[in-house]
C-alpha cells in the first residue's frame, strides 16, 4: 500500500512539475494580456474613442441678465407725474451659436480616427515586447543545453582525474595531464555558476513582461523549432502590410488629412441667434430684441490663422510621407541582410550537426577506447575532451545566433508565433 501511495506521489510530483513548464506561445499571450505598456495603450486608446463621441456638440448656450439702460436715481425708475413714464429695464439674455455642418463632422472625422495611430503604436511595442521574450526564452533554453553538457563534462574530468591518480600511484601516468584535467574541472564549474545566473536573469526579465513577481519560480518548455524564411518576399508591399510603424505612419497620414480639412472648415461662416427680453419699470411697455450673428472667418485679418496651420498640415503631410519611405528603404535593408545571415548561419550550424562534431566524438571514442586499452596517453586523450568540448559549446553559441536572428527576422518581419 506504501508503494502505491509513493507511485501516485512521484506521478502527482512529476506531472505538477511539467504543468509548470510554459511555453513561448503562452507567455507572449500573457505579455499582450497583462503587459503595463500594453494597458497602458488600451487607456489612450480608450480616453481618445470616449473624446470623440462629443465630437458633433454644439457651443454652450450663453444666458444673462441684468439691468439695461437703467438710471442711479432709482425716484427716476418709477412712473411720475407731467407724463413722465418711468425709466429703466430689467433684462434677460440669450444667445446660441450654430456650429457649421461641414465643421462639425470634419471634427468628427478627425477625432475618431485619433486612436488609429495609437492601436498601430500598441502593436509596435507589442512587436518589440515579443522579440526581447524570444530572445531571452531561446537565450535560457540554450543555456540548459550548456549545462548539460558540462554535467557531463563533469563526470568525464572526475573520472579522468581518479584514473590518472591510480595510474600515478603505479607509474603509468604523467602529472601534468592530472593537473589540466584538475583545472579543467574547475573551469567547467565556474561556467556551470555563470550560466545558471544567466538563466536566472531570464526568469527575472520573463516574469517581468508578463508582469508577475520577478523571483516567482518558472520552467519553460525547452522545445524550439527552426523555420524557414528563405522564400520569403521583401518587396514594399510585404512591410507595408505587416508592419505597424509604417502602418502608424500612414494613419498618422490620414490624420494629418483630416486635420487640414478641419482647418478648411473654419474658413467657412457661422451663424447665431441673440434674444432679448426686457422687463421695463414705470408705465413703459414690455420689449424684446431679436437679432442673428455671423462669424466672418474669411476676413483678412482673421483668416491668415488657418490658411497658415492648412499650408503646415501640408507640409507635414509631405515629411511624414518621406519618413514612410525612409522606413521602408530602411526595413528593406535590415531584413535583406538579416536574411543573409540566417541563411547562413543555418548552413553553419547543419555542418556542426553533420560533420564536424560526429567526427569530434569519434576522435573522442577512439582514443578514450585506447586509453582505456592503455595503448594512449591521458593527455591524448585530455585533448581530444578538450577538442569536442569547446566545439559543442561553440556549436550551442552558433545556434544561439542562429534563434537569436530568427526573432530579429520575425521582429523586422512582424511575425506574431
Amino acid at each position: 500500500m506504501k508503494s502505491k501511495l509513493l507511485i501516485i506521489a512521484l506521478f502527482m510530483a512529476y506531472t505538477t512539475v511539467k504543468a509548470q513548464q510554459i511555453k513561448l506561445d503562452s507567455i507572449l499571450n500573457e505579455i499582450q494580456r497583462v503587459n503595463p505598456q500594453m494597458k497602458m495603450y488600451d487607456a489612450d486608446i480608450r480616453s481618445m474613442d470616449e473624446d470623440a463621441k462629443g465630437a458633433k456638440s454644439w457651443m454652450p448656450p450663453e444666458v444673462g441678465a441684468g439691468f439695461f439702460m437703467t438710471p442711479y436715481d432709482t425716484k427716476m425708475w418709477k412712473a411720475g407725474g407731467m407724463g413722465n413714464p418711468g425709466m429703466g429695464q430689467f433684462m434677460i439674455s440669450a444667445q446660441q451659436m450654430f456650429p457649421n455642418r461641414s465643421r462639425l463632422n470634419a471634427e468628427s472625422n478627425y477625432m475618431q480616427a485619433m486612436s488609429s495611430v495609437e492601436k498601430e503604436k500598441k502593436s509596435y511595442s507589442l512587436n518589440e515586447l515579443n522579440a526581447e521574450a524570444k530572445k531571452d526564452f531561446y537565450g535560457w533554453i540554450m543555456d540548459k543545453r550548456k549545462l548539460k553538457i558540462l554535467v557531463q563534462d563533469g563526470k568525464l574530468l572526475q573520472f579522468m582525474i581518479e584514473n590518472a591518480e591510480l595510474r600515478y600511484k603505479n607509474g603509468m601516468e604523467k602529472i601534468s595531464a592530472y593537473y589540466k584535467a584538475k583545472a579543467a574541472l574547475g573551469k567547467v564549474q565556474n561556467m556551470t555558476v555563470m550560466l545558471e545566473s544567466e538563466i536566472s536573469q531570464n526568469r527575472i526579465v520573463l516574469n517581468a513582461l508578463m508582469y508577475r513577481d520577478k523571483q516567482q519560480p518558472l520552467e519553460i518548455d525547452t522545445e524550439y523549432v527552426i523555420k524557414d524564411y528563405s522564400g520569403i518576399a521583401l518587396d514594399s508591399g510585404t512591410f507595408v502590410n505587416v508592419r505597424s510603424d509604417i502602418k502608424a505612419i500612414e494613419r498618422g497620414i490620414q490624420l494629418n488629412d483630416l486635420q487640414r480639412k478641419l482647418e478648411r472648415t473654419k474658413l467657412k461662416p457661422e451663424f447665431g441667434i441673440k434674444y432679448d427680453h426686457m422687463i421695463a419699470f414705470g408705465n413703459l411697455p414690455l420689449r424684446f430684441s431679436l437679432m442673428a450673428m455671423v462669424k466672418i472667418p474669411i476676413a483678412p485679418w482673421s483668416s491668415k490663422m488657418y490658411k497658415a496651420k492648412i499650408e503646415s498640415y501640408k507640409w507635414k503631410g509631405e515629411a511624414l510621407s518621406l519618413q514612410r519611405l525612409m522606413v521602408i528603404n530602411e526595413a528593406q535593408g535590415m531584413t535583406a541582410s538579416m536574411l543573409t545571415d540566417f541563411i547562413a548561419k543555418k548552413r553553419q550550424v547543419k555542418l556542426y550537426e553533420d560533420n564536424i562534431i560526429p567526427a569530434l566524438k569519434r576522435n573522442y571514442q577512439t582514443m578514450q577506447l585506447g586509453y582505456q586499452q592503455n595503448t594512449e596517453e591521458m593527455f591524448m586523450l585530455f585533448d581530444a575532451w578538450e577538442t569536442l568540448n569547446m566545439t559543442q559549446l561553440e556549436y550551442i553559441d552558433q545556434l544561439r545566433q542562429l534563434l537569436i536572428m530568427q526573432s530579429e527576422l520575425e521582429r523586422l518581419l512582424e511575425i506574431k508565433k
